[in-house]
C-alpha cells in the first residue's frame, strides 16, 4: 500500500473508443491496452449533452474535446450556467476560452498540474484553468535522448516532470499532475483504416512504455497514479449502440416511480436531466496497492458490461474522486 503522496498521470485519447469497436480477437492487437485494463480499476463516465447549438469556433472535434474536458475537471456547469434563476430564461454558453473559474491550484489545495497538447483551443482553455501549458512536439524533443521513439520520449519526459527517473522516485518533483491529450491524428476519411489503425498503435506504444517504466513491484509503481481515457468523441451516431442504461423497456409503467435513479445521472444530490446514457468515456485507473483489480480481459465496452464490478459514474466526478488517490493532502473545495 502507497504510504506517501501520489503523482497522477493522465492519457486521454480523445475519440479513440470508437478504434476498439468491435472488439478484436487478435492476440497482438490491444495487447497494452488489455493488460493495463487487467490490473486496473475500470468503469464508464457519463457524459452530458449540451443544449443543440453549433459550436461557435473550431472543428467539431474539438468543440466536443472542449466538452469532454470540461466535463472531466468539473467546470462544465460554468460553460452552461442553465437557467438564469430570477428570469427562468436560459443562459447562453460561455465561450471556454473566456471561462472565469477558480485556478486548479485553489480548488485543490496547491496542485500544480501540467497539459500537453498540440490543439491551440485546448492549450488556450488548460491554460486558463491554471494549467502550465507544453506543446506534444517539443514536449518529446524536451525528452533528453534522440535514441527512443517519439511516444518513448513523452512518456520519459512526463515521468521526469512527476519526479521519477531511472527507476526511482525523485523526492521533489515540478509537477503532481501531467493530463497529456492524445488527439486523432488520422482520420478514416484521409487514410481510411490504415490511419485509424495507426492512431491506435500510437496509443498502444504509450500506455506500453508507462506499463515499462513502471513494472508491477517497482517504487514508482506504488507512488505513480495513472488514468487511461478514451472517450467516442461527438458520438453523433445510434443512441442505441454502446448503451449503460438499467431503465425497463416498460417506461409507461407507474412502477418505473419506484426505481432508483442511477448514480451516474446524479450529481451532489441532484438529478441531471441532459446526461446521455450511450458512448460513455472508457476508464482505467491502476496505482499498485491503491486501485482495486476487476479482472477484466480486455479493455473494450463489451468487456466493461460483463464485469459487475465494474461502476458508472458521472464525469463531473472523475477529477474529485481521483484526487482522494492523487495526494494525500488533497481535498476538493
Amino acid at each position: 500500500m502507497a504510504d506517501k503522496p501520489s503523482r497522477a498521470l493522465v492519457l486521454y485519447a480523445a475519440g479513440h473508443a470508437a478504434l476498439l469497436t468491435p472488439p478484436t480477437g487478435s492476440a497482438a492487437a490491444g495487447s497494452h491496452l488489455d493488460a493495463f485494463a487487467s490490473r486496473a480499476s475500470c468503469g464508464f463516465l457519463t457524459l452530458r449533452s449540451p443544449p443543440a447549438s453549433p459550436p461557435t469556433t473550431g472543428a467539431e472535434e474539438n468543440s466536443s474535446t472542449i466538452l469532454e474536458l470540461a466535463q472531466l475537471l468539473d467546470v462544465y456547469d460554468h460553460l452552461y450556467p442553465g437557467k438564469n434563476a430570477e428570469t427562468g430564461l436560459e443562459v447562453a454558453q460561455v465561450d471556454p476560452q473566456e471561462l472565469v473559474v477558480p485556478k486548479l491550484s485553489e480548488r485543490f489545495m496547491g496542485l500544480r498540474a501540467a497539459m500537453v497538447t498540440n490543439c491551440p483551443r485546448i492549450s488556450s482553455f488548460a491554460a486558463n484553468l491554471g494549467f502550465h501549458v507544453f506543446q506534444t512536439n517539443d514536449f518529446a524533443a524536451q525528452s533528453g535522448s534522440s535514441s527512443v521513439t517519439k511516444e518513448a520520449g513523452v512518456i520519459n519526459r512526463a515521468f521526469g516532470l512527476l519526479g521519477f527517473s531511472d527507476g526511482n522516485v525523485q523526492e521533489a518533483s515540478e509537477f503532481d499532475l501531467v493530463f497529456m491529450h492524445v488527439a486523432m491524428e488520422n482520420t478514416s476519411s484521409k487514410l481510411g483504416k490504415l490511419g485509424m489503425k495507426a492512431d491506435l498503435n500510437r496509443l498502444e506504444k504509450l500506455v506500453g512504455t508507462i506499463m515499462e517504466a513502471a513494472p508491477i513491484g517497482s517504487a514508482i509503481a506504488s507512488r505513480i497514479h495513472v488514468s487511461l481515457i478514451l472517450s467516442y468523441g461527438s458520438a453523433s451516431g445510434n443512441k442505441d449502440e454502446f448503451s449503460i442504461s438499467t431503465s425497463s423497456a416498460e417506461t409507461d409503467s407507474d412502477l418505473n416511480l419506484l426505481r432508483p435513479r442511477q448514480s451516474c445521472t446524479m450529481k451532489a444530490g441532484h438529478a441531471l436531466e441532459d446526461v446521455r446514457l450511450h458512448h460513455p468515456i472508457l476508464l482505467a485507473q491502476w496505482q499498485e496497492g491503491v486501485t482495486r483489480v476487476d479482472l477484466v480481459k480486455e479493455f473494450s465496452f463489451e468487456e466493461f458490461m460483463k464485469v459487475r464490478s465494474v461502476y458508472s459514474t458521472c464525469c463531473s466526478a472523475y477529477c474529485t474522486h481521483s484526487a482522494d488517490a492523487w495526494w494525500e493532502p488533497c481535498h476538493a473545495c
